[in-house]
């Protein structure tokens, strides 16, 4: 990557940091920003990043992004969300997110001819995680109810971790490197060696950093550093034995933050916020989050621009409609949500980091027609990176007050109650990127 790539990049990120609080206010976001910044500095533009000369540091970039991302995401879901308020979060993953899927597959197979069976399910599958860093005004609001926040938030935590044993499959299946074995044999190589040397990695670096911080013998300067390493290594570890490092980085994040909450008393035992062990994993996970933006306005959502046609444009809308929309307003029936509350929750699933990561090494280990299934998946993420982060605090603000109308006749309201006004406070748009939030992003198989 060139030295003025390298600027444009840095340059970039702090631009959209020194005006953070001014955005904060409009419908500008600053992931629309860094996508627009590394569109004028690729191909299209001052030509300073091309995937064809920058491949290795760019995939180097984006893969320890979605690492970070990944364990931070895992570590910081606590499981008594999952069971609360009748489940919103086990109905989005639990059903909501196989239904993307299988729509995904559909529309792709109606709109996307000369594609395997194979190569249909991998577009359907890359689009379906969430990022909620695009849509962040939409779930950060204190107006809207604590419920849809918290599910929405424990939505995009888990379910690029859940997509990815379908991604190591699919991908496998795709491009025949199943070998001798078939693609239940991948499937359960990938999962079950991931899963095993995550919850090693995670669950035991738990128990060495609860260690040592209750004996005292790390000192405050280090105690937010370990977690990282753990997650580094388990993802090394698994990479080196042919498993997914993808699967073992968020399993890790998962196994740490269980076994650290259990083990430590509180407030230490915290795992989410820039002070908690794992916050410098969060904060490095943000800012890399942000150049992954830049690079893929660079390197990706370029290049599809200029190969556009009405399917692929069609395919990227409706994903971001209907193949969300639909499955989202299936999971959710007699769950007694009333339709603003489906409706909001269903627009508010864009994509981003993991489905960025996931096409690159697509593009890089898939099959010969690659190429267009990757335009039609850096298209879908511009289209949502400028819809939900245009959208996201107006949208905020509409349900917002039609909740507070709608509590006030009915006190008993399924949607709950909501926190209180819109917080002002000097921090609150103080990350120009934010990662997703934390409450609730292979070479995969090299």
């Amino acid at each position: 990557m060139s030295a003025w790539a390298v600027v444009a990049a840095a340059g970039s990120v702090a631009a959209v940091a020194l005006v953070s609080r001014r955005l904060a206010s409009t419908p500008v976001s600053g992931p629309m920003v860094l996508v627009g910044a590394g569109l004028a500095c690729g191909p299209v533009g001052l030509d300073l990043m091309d995937l064809s000369r920058d491949s290795e540091a760019v995939t180097l970039l984006l893969e320890v992004a979605l690492v970070a991302v990944l364990f931070t995401d895992a570590a910081g879901v606590r499981w008594s969300m999952l069971r609360r308020d009748d489940a919103l979060s086990l109905r989005l993953l639990g059903l909501g997110l196989p239904l993307t899927m299988l729509a995904g597959a559909v529309a792709a197979w109606l709109l996307l001819p000369g594609f395997t069976a194979w190569e249909l399910a991998l577009v359907a599958v890359i689009l379906a995680p969430t990022d909620a860093a695009l849509g962040q005004p939409a779930i950060a609001d204190p107006r809207v109810p604590a419920t849809i926040r918290q599910g929405l938030n424990v939505e995009s935590g888990l379910n690029d971790g859940i997509a990815l044993p379908f991604f190591v499959v699919l991908l496998a299946a795709a491009t025949g490197d199943t070998g001798s074995a078939g693609a239940a044999e991948v499937f359960l190589l990938a999962l079950v060696l991931s899963t095993a040397v995550g919850l090693v990695a995670g669950g035991l670096g738990a128990r060495l950093l609860a260690s040592s911080a209750v004996r005292g013998w790390i000192g405050d300067e280090w105690r937010r550093v370990p977690a990282l390493a753990f997650a580094a290594i388990g993802y090394v570890v698994t990479v080196s034995l042919d498993g997914s490092g993808f699967i073992t980085a968020w399993v890790t994040g998962l196994a740490f933050g269980v076994v650290w909450r259990r083990t430590v008393p509180p407030p230490a035992s915290a795992t989410t916020g820039p002070g908690s062990v794992i916050g410098l994993s969060e904060e490095l996970g943000a800012l890399l989050a942000s150049v992954s933006f830049f690079v893929f306005g660079a390197v990706l959502l370029g290049p599809a621009l200029s190969s556009i046609d009405w399917r692929t444009g069609l395919y990227a809308v409706l994903s971001l409609t209907v193949v969300r929309m639909g499955p989202v307003a299936l999971a959710l029936v007699r769950s007694r949500f009333r339709p603003a509350t489906v409706l909001y929750v269903g627009w508010f699933g864009p994509r981003g980091l993991a489905s960025i990561v996931f096409a690159l090494l697509l593009l890089e280990d898939g099959p010969p027609a690659a190429d267009l299934l990757v335009d039609v998946v850096a298209l879908t993420v511009g289209l949502s990176v400028v819809l939900h982060g245009a959208t996201a605090a107006w949208a905020a603000g509409s349900y917002a007050r039609w909740h507070a109308a709608a509590a006030a006749t009915d006190p008993h309201l399924r949607e709950g109650p909501a926190d209180g006004p819109q917080s002002t406070s000097p921090d609150a748009a103080a990350v120009p990127v934010p990662a997703k939030p934390r409450d609730a992003d292979p070479r995969v198989m090299r």
